[in-house]
């Protein structure tokens, strides 16, 4: 066993930057509250060394944390599909993507990120969210997803959650493997965590039988 000199602390391994993936709408919403934090997580990431990746294009919530991190000095990857990069504005970032339809993107975003986390958005913001978390379930992947309930925007769909395990749809395991906090930092602290524990699940979907 090597002898370590107490005059010299052992150098340690800088984490990895973990590459977040933020799920949020085109659109900025009703509410001063979610554009100033989708600047906040652009800056937040930025500050922590953390990739952002994300649908690419300069519009609302989605234009808003990439250009708070860019100005901040981080990276940002953003993954388009060919007809919304042909729609939408676009901004200067560490890598823009196109590809060619929503589910290549998808996939990408998947691949390319360490872990997810949705502020609010409409329902492409849902479909993300939900795609993701279910592949976690299935086992396509161990990455933390997460929810940051700015406002209570996710209030009534946690309690349709709630319900779905009430009513024997929803595994009370896999609801609660959800990361949900209205408070940034805790949200990236339990993001860290858990893709430190390797995404380590509670629950895997198991082989079903109809019998």
């Amino acid at each position: 066993m090597s002898q370590l000199n107490a005059k010299t602390p052992p150098e340690s391994i800088p984490e990895k930057p973990l590459k977040i993936c933020v799920f949020c709408g085109s659109s900025m919403g009703n509410r001063q509250a979610y554009a100033e934090t989708a600047v906040k997580l652009g800056r937040t990431l930025a500050k922590r060394g953390m990739v952002l990746v994300y649908g690419g294009g300069n519009v609302g919530l989605m234009g808003t944390v990439a250009e708070a991190a860019m100005r901040a000095g981080g990276k940002v990857i953003g993954i388009i599909p060919q007809r919304l990069f042909e729609l939408v504005d676009q901004q200067e970032l560490t890598e823009l993507l196109i590809v060619k339809d929503m589910h290549e993107r998808k996939a990408l975003m998947q691949k390319k990120a360490d872990a997810f986390i949705s502020l609010p958005g409409g329902i492409g913001t849902m479909e993300e969210l939900f795609e993701v978390w279910s592949w976690r379930y299935i086992g396509y992947h161990q990455k933390p997803v997460a929810i940051l309930n700015i406002e209570h925007y996710y209030d009534s769909l946690l309690e349709m959650l709630r319900h779905m395990v009430d009513e024997g749809f929803l595994h009370r395991e896999i609801y609660d493997d959800l990361i949900v906090s209205d408070d940034m930092d805790t949200a990236l602290s339990a993001i860290r965590k858990k893709a430190g524990d390797s995404g380590a699940l509670p629950f895997l979907k198991k082989p079903e039988r109809r019998g």
